[in-house]
């Protein structure tokens, strides 16, 4: 049977297990109050792509879909023009914001975050316990961006790998200190696509290890033995493997990545044909791309329409971000006296975070 939420808490379909449980999960949350605005005025120094303007069919085309996730029917979108971080926001560039702001994630606020349990590297009094339909998943005490095995492990070697445990909540503050936003799911997907028309993967429909691996994985048993045939048990660099056609590298695989919308399994049938921004309301936010945990025998979630979704309260050790940003190229302002002067005016468009 597929549903729309599985045991973890996670909006999954039957049988998947590569996302992480809710931080609701672990602990009864109570009344928390959200971490403080940022203000804007950041560095956002990660290289920017330019996606066109143009439309594409959104949704599943391979067969492959969870219908739980609602991925179907596919629908032909619309988009105007937008920038998209070639790359999800790394270790080194979260840091930055973290030194010029002085902000707080939820994991450090909450005092933890779930751990995938070969990543462990903590005492086993920071294990706070595991959920029963997915017991390879563990709330760590300690656990958060820095520290992301727990507090036995730090960030030597991993400043250009993409940050990990960071709720939506926390990417949407690093988004608005850097004067940007989170992409929208369609955006998201059509980026992905990198104007391959209906294809599985970034790459096309050969398979992932087809010819060498093309995506940051799971290999072997799961979840007890990853043979790591891709180099990785965790994250990758975030620009290992090779970029789409339209120059993002590891849209799928690595990290699942937040998106601005709130999640319904259902959504699809009543999108707007033009840049559509997902549900008015929700308890979930869009997550895409799958991650180091997926595998076509359980989780075959690393594909360009694949969908779930988290709280926006939740981190975990599998899931990061990447900014975009809506550019107005050109825009005609007339000067009383003077002719219309044609000029380029770039837009920040924060409406899809909010």
């Amino acid at each position: 049977m597929d549903t729309s939420t599985d045991a973890t808490g996670g909006s999954c379909g039957a049988g998947c297990t590569c996302g992480a449980p809710s931080r609701g999960v672990f602990v009864e949350l109570g009344t928390r109050v959200p971490p403080p605005a940022v203000l804007a005025g950041g560095v956002h120094d990660l290289e920017q792509v330019a996606i066109p303007a143009g439309t594409f069919v959104m949704g599943d085309a391979s067969g492959d879909e969870n219908r739980g996730d609602g991925e179907s029917p596919r629908h032909e979108v619309s988009l105007d023009a937008f920038q998209i971080d070639a790359t999800s926001v790394t270790n080194d560039a979260f840091a930055r914001f973290v030194a010029a702001t002085g902000y707080v994630t939820e994991a450090e606020s909450f005092g933890f975050s779930a751990v995938f349990h070969l990543l462990l590297r903590a005492p086993d009094a920071d294990v706070m316990g595991s959920v029963a339909a997915a017991p390879w998943w563990l709330g760590v005490r300690g656990a958060d961006w820095r520290h992301p095995g727990g507090r036995d492990s730090d960030l030597d070697g991993l400043g250009d790998h993409p940050v990990t445990h960071v709720s939506w909540n926390d990417a949407v503050a690093y988004a608005e200190w850097a004067g940007r936003r989170l992409p929208t799911e369609a955006e998201w997907e059509y980026a992905s696509r990198g104007g391959l028309v209906a294809a599985k993967y970034p790459w096309g429909d050969e398979e992932v290890d087809a010819g060498g691996w093309r995506a940051n994985i799971w290999q072997g048993e799961f979840p007890v033995t990853n043979t790591v045939d891709d180099g990785y048990l965790g994250t990758a660099p975030v620009r290992s493997f090779t970029p789409n056609g339209y120059g993002l590298w590891q849209t799928v695989g690595n990290v699942w990545e937040w998106c601005a919308d709130w999640f319904s399994p259902g959504y699809y049938r009543a999108s707007p044909a033009s840049d559509p921004r997902g549900p008015a309301s929700g308890s979930g936010r869009v997550m895409r791309g799958g991650s180091y945990l997926c595998h076509i025998s359980y989780c075959n979630r690393y594909r360009n329409s694949a969908r779930t979704s988290n709280t926006p309260d939740s981190s975990m050790g599998n899931a990061g971000f990447r900014t975009a940003a809506t550019v107005v190229a050109h825009q005609e302002i007339s000067h009383a006296g003077d002719a219309a002067s044609r000029i380029e005016l770039p837009v920040w468009d924060r409406a899809a975070s909010a």
